[in-house]
């Protein structure tokens, strides 16, 4: 690393933490050494303004934590969103070895390949904002949402096996979507090594009626304005072509069947392997090359094509939508859809090598540069689309992967804004009501299924989007194309 910028250091001693040293290196990178059993030092980027909030819960002591992990490469690296999460800090990301390393549930989230996927359109946006409150309500319709909502297709056991294999592509094949959108899904859609036979019955069960549904918490479908665009080329690549154009978001996830596939091998790995050799016992782990470890995979794979599943199934009720209100769906393109919650094994260049190990993104979208044969044909030459979601009644991002992500973060960025306080915070100083109108005051219209839901994600208590992009930006571990600003959001 550079030398480090003289008597620029902090200290974080909140929740009851002994004193963590962290060095600045640079404006935006910040380093804790290697100490204790740290196989590797903790890099967190992130602005002054945006340490201020990161220092505020566990999170420098949970990138510490796995950077004790066993095989892990290079750095446990943080991002500029992180915040306290389950092992890993959300915005967390680590490679571990293939052969010395371990994979981790705690590392990929109980929420499996929540993910985000952007429609473009070839509407302006005066041409839907007399008709914003009637494509909400059609969308509120065909769209269940909510905790424990059922999908409108509740599946039978083997149709849903069906599913867990082929992720987007069983819903191609059952009539949503097209052939053409999964040219634009990260993994094309799925995942090849999932395994259904590691999917506990449980799982499945909770799976049955949750497929094709946004779920709640920070889940959302949000119509959006182009506002500004940053760089016109690679906009023109990725389908944006001018500023006032609609854009559609859908943010969700594997709802309860990822969260019941986290709790099972959390339990599994525990039984099987113990914690008491790990700096916090969240971070239960077992051997990438293990029986447990692989079974593991396959499972959080199978999860992986679920959410890819249901993406994709609300993208095309979506489609539906406004072919009913405005007429036409014709233009609405999938632009991209990305992971966050996810482990994968990818080549990265480790000590001069082109090395294959397994990556934790953990809350951290991929941004890989150009010429990655990972990334779509169509977008390989300008690099891959980054999609950065703000909170509701703030701008998100689209921005486009870089070389030197693949450098400094094993090709990662940020994956949103990053919260700033819990959900029973925000209910004490927030109601919806007072979240609607605020929206509303933004000309920015919502509906969601509770008042409660809406409170709990009030914008203010999240990072502010702005500066985790300018972070990003900085960095070049992922820049900017185009700001998004939403005209209406749905909510569970």
């Amino acid at each position: 690393m550079e030398n480090y910028i003289k008597d620029r250091r902090i200290t974080a001693t909140k929740m009851g933490l002994n004193e963590i040293e962290v060095k600045k290196v640079n404006e935006f990178t910040w380093e804790i050494p290697k100490t204790g059993g740290m196989k590797v030092p903790a890099i967190i980027y992130a602005s002054e303004k945006l340490m201020e909030c990161i220092k505020k819960d566990k999170t420098l002591q949970q990138s510490m934590n796995v950077a004790h992990l066993k095989g892990i490469q290079r750095a446990s690296y943080t991002m500029p969103d992180a915040h306290q999460g389950y092992g890993f800090p959300i915005g967390g990301v680590a490679a571990f070895d293939m052969e010395e390393g371990i994979i981790s549930p705690g590392g990929v989230g109980y929420d499996i390949n929540c993910g985000v996927r952007l429609l473009r359109t070839d509407f302006k946006a005066e041409d839907i904002l007399d008709k914003r409150q009637d494509i909400l309500n059609e969308l509120f319709r065909e769209v269940p949402c909510g905790v424990g909502k059922g999908g409108i297709t509740r599946l039978s056991r083997d149709v849903l096996k069906d599913v867990l294999e082929k992720g987007a592509r069983w819903a191609v094949e059952n009539g949503y979507g097209t052939n053409k959108d999964i040219l634009t899904i990260e993994e094309g859609g799925y995942m090849d090594k999932a395994d259904v036979s590691a999917v506990s019955d449980r799982a499945l069960k909770r799976g049955m009626p949750q497929l094709g549904t946004l779920g709640s918490g920070n889940h959302f479908l949000e119509m959006q304005k182009v506002d500004k665009i940053y760089n016109p080329q690679v906009a023109k690549a990725f389908g944006i072509t001018e500023e006032g154009q609609v854009t559609v978001m859908i943010h969700c996830g594997s709802r309860g069947l990822g969260h019941q596939i986290a709790s099972d091998y959390i339990k599994e790995m525990e039984s099987r392997y113990g914690s008491e050799h790990l700096p916090d016992r969240e971070l239960i782990n077992a051997p990438i090359n293990s029986e447990l470890g692989d079974k593991y995979y396959k499972a959080m794979c199978a999860a992986v094509n679920f959410a890819f599943a249901n993406r994709h199934m609300i993208m095309h009720w979506t489609r539906d939508v406004f072919e009913k209100v405005m007429g036409s769906s014709d233009g609405m393109d999938l632009v991209y859809d990305v992971c966050h919650n996810i482990a994968k094994f990818e080549k990265h260049n480790i000590d001069g090598e082109m090395k294959e190990v397994c990556i934790h993104r953990k809350g951290a979208t991929r941004s890989f540069g150009p010429g990655r044969e990972e990334i779509p044909e169509k977008y390989r030459s300008v690099g891959q689309p980054v999609i950065i979601p703000g909170s509701m009644g703030t701008a998100s991002y689209l921005l486009v992967g870089t070389t030197k992500a693949e450098e400094i973060s094993f090709g990662s960025t940020a994956h949103g804004a990053g919260r700033l306080a819990s959900r029973h915070e925000a209910l004490r100083k927030y109601t919806g009501d007072q979240i609607r109108e605020q929206l509303r005051a933004q000309n920015i219209l919502i509906k969601a299924s509770s008042m409660r839901g809406i409170a709990e994600e009030a914008p203010q208590v999240y990072k502010d989007i702005d500066e985790v992009v300018r972070v990003s930006d900085k960095l070049e571990i992922g820049k900017p194309v185009a700001r998004l600003v939403p005209l209406a959001v749905m909510k569970g």
